[in-house]
């Protein structure tokens, strides 16, 4: 095993995210048909606040607030409240990607296995749980519970107290998002993995120590034959 700790991202690196069947949902129970041209308008809401999140400028409850305004102006329901829904909606259908349970599978005899996440509370427990993933997972950190999200170094370095304080050459960060989970790795002083499924060109300034396209190449990776 080339790391005895392995951390992850959450989202779209150990469970799928998909927000449009989510919303579908959530707005299913308000008589809402959810199409494309809604959800497209939803993001654009939506993105700017994840950067403002990630960026500091803005904490977690003010994002999921706002990124339901419109929605409860529309609908004459507390933004809150949609967004518990959505929450709620997201842990019904959270499958995880695949190959992360023959993954987490497979390096849990040999590491110890983290999750730093700039999700929120009430998806990632009830998440864990359904997918049977709970136990293997030894250190969790939330940006909603730090007040800090990646790629700020404190979100890290909480981790690493939370770890005991493990070398950082022991410690690698595996995540699909280049601008949080490789970027916050680096500026963290661990080695990083990029999940680069779609093989996007690395941005500028990110250097990734490795890259795979997919969870099974990262097993291979992870425990040489």
């Amino acid at each position: 095993m080339r790391y005895p700790w392995v951390l992850f991202d959450a989202d779209e690196t150990l469970f799928h995210f998909d927000a449009f069947s989510g919303l579908q949902r959530l707005f299913s129970h308000y008589d809402v048909d959810f199409d494309h041209q809604a959800f497209a308008e939803y993001s654009a809401r939506n993105k700017p606040l994840w950067i403002q999140y990630q960026n500091g400028e803005i904490d977690a409850q003010t994002l999921q607030t706002e990124r339901f305004t419109y929605w409860g102006k529309h609908l004459n329901v507390a933004p809150s409240t949609l967004n518990q829904g959505f929450l709620d909606a997201m842990a019904d259908i959270c499958e995880p990607l695949p190959g992360a349970r023959e993954l987490i599978d497979a390096i849990s005899p040999h590491a110890h296995i983290g999750i730093i996440t700039n999700g929120f509370t009430a998806l990632q427990d009830i998440r864990l749980e359904k997918t049977g993933l709970k136990d293997a997972i030894s250190t969790l950190v939330i940006s909603e519970q730090v007040g800090i999200a990646k790629p700020d170094p404190r979100i890290f370095e909480h981790a690493f107290e939370k770890m005991g304080r493990p070398p950082k050459e022991k410690i690698l960060m595996v995540g699909d998002n280049p601008h949080s989970d490789v970027l916050g790795g680096m500026q963290a002083g661990i080695d990083t993995c990029w999940l680069n499924a779609d093989n996007t060109p690395v941005p500028e300034d990110i250097a990734p120590t490795h890259q795979v396209s997919s969870l099974h190449q990262l097993k291979n990776w992870l425990l040489p034959t």
